[in-house]
């Protein structure tokens, strides 16, 4: 694969309210479009959103809004001066050998000497999609499946039929809006908890915003559980100093009758805490702590039961290696978003749909809260321009997405020019 040309263009898509998370939040999603041309005149696109918040709060809180993601952007453009007139064995080889570099070159331009990889890796993976296009187009390959590795096709050998479609609940999210969620047929509910404040400021309102949820939601009956019970999935964003409060909110939740119905809680302690959590009664899931398929390992040791993978937030090549390292050491593997557009939620279904069914629920799941942050009208206009608009597992029934033979047949569109993001180029 040789990459004679590489060019960037930025997208900007606004939330309908701030996106609240990591006691603070974000109003918009700039999204990343990188055109990758080889020596042979094929062209592939790919996009990727950009999370400063979530990847690394200290350079979100160190600048504006805008500035962090142009903080972002100056990363990727990076990367592409790295690949352009250059050969490589294969998308994967483009991954390895470019992050290290633009990593560093992200150290510096953040003055975080210790910035979390996590924030550069978001920041290249419109180019890895991209890579991984050409590389389909350049070998003839018509499929997902046929872009994995023996290897990896034999971990992503399932093909789901349902997978739940787990909307988010943030700090300024409504009641009416929760009612909506759960009308909608939806039954694994993501509550986002850690909440602004010192700790104990911020345990005693998440331990309110539980009873409050859990009093909505406690008599809510469904078909796509194995209690037949609305199910929870708490995620802190990293925001607990200490197990000890974790265990606070926990037993909270088995005074109140939450506590069997929590089946994950994910990145809830910060990544610095480096503890034993064995003795925690919840199945704990590692998300932006996870740099490197090494990290997998190290929090599997600690007593993690389950990683959140992101192909979408973190590059497909990092996903698949994680994939791999959390089979390995026996954690479940399941796949979460960050304000997706339609294009990046098709990335991470062809891996929700591939991995096995989450314990407790009768499917898989795939955290998408598109929808929520930036409001039905909007939702619609870029669902009617995805490559496959119309088709049925664009949005889901029932509370989950249907993934039918020809979802698997057509990769869920994501091998086909990603338009009206491909058309920003003006040569």
């Amino acid at each position: 694969m040789h990459i004679a040309t590489a060019n960037l263009e930025i997208q900007r898509e606004p939330f309908i309210r701030p996106f609240a998370f990591k006691g603070s939040a974000f109003h918009e999603k700039w999204n990343l479009v990188v055109r990758l041309q080889d020596d042979k005149g094929r062209t592939a696109f790919g996009v990727g959103g950009l999370a400063v918040l979530w990847s690394d709060a200290r350079v979100f809180a160190a600048h504006s809004e805008v500035g962090g993601n142009a903080l972002m952007v100056a990363v990727l453009e990076r990367a592409l001066a790295l690949v352009r007139d250059r050969s490589f064995v294969g998308q994967r080889e483009i991954f390895r050998q470019v992050l290290p570099e633009v990593h560093a070159y992200a150290q510096e331009i953040t003055r975080q000497p210790d910035l979390r990889q996590t924030f550069t890796l978001n920041a290249l993976v419109a180019l890895d999609n991209a890579a991984w296009v050409l590389a389909a187009r350049e070998s003839g390959t018509a499929t997902f499946d046929a872009m994995l590795s023996p290897g990896e096709r034999g971990l992503l050998k399932h093909r789901q039929q349902h997978v739940a479609s787990v909307p988010a609940i943030g700090y300024a999210s409504t009641p009416a809006e929760v009612h909506a969620m759960v009308e909608l047929g939806a039954y694994l509910l993501k509550i986002k908890i850690g909440q602004p404040g010192d700790q104990a400021e911020m345990l005693a309102k998440d331990c309110e915003w539980l009873s409050h949820l859990h009093e909505m939601l406690k008599d809510r009956e469904t078909s796509m559980t194995e209690s037949g019970r609305v199910l929870y999935y708490l995620d802190a964003n990293g925001r607990y100093e200490s197990v000890e409060a974790l265990l606070q909110l926990l037993r909270h939740a088995e005074r109140i009758g939450m506590g069997e119905r929590i089946v994950v809680i994910e990145e809830p302690l910060v990544e610095e805490l480096a503890v034993d959590v064995s003795q925690v009664p919840a199945c704990l899931a590692a998300d932006e702590s996870l740099h490197a398929a090494e990290d997998v390992t190290i929090r599997a040791q600690q007593g993690y039961g389950a990683i959140a993978v992101k192909a979408a937030g973190k590059t497909l090549s990092l996903a698949l290696e994680m994939i791999q390292a959390a089979d390995a050491v026996g954690l479940q593997a399941f796949v979460a978003d960050n304000a997706c557009v339609p294009i990046l939620v098709d990335w991470n279904k062809n891996v929700a749909g591939r991995l096995p069914a989450f314990p407790g629920l009768k499917g898989g799941i795939m955290e998408t809260n598109g929808r929520e942050n930036y409001g039905a009208q909007a939702w619609r206009r870029m669902l009617a321009e995805h490559p496959c608009a119309g088709a049925r597992w664009l949005e889901p029934e029932g509370g989950g997405f249907v993934l039918h033979d020809s979802f698997y047949a057509q990769s869920g569109g994501i091998l086909a020019d990603p338009k009206p993001y491909s058309g920003l180029f003006r040569v």
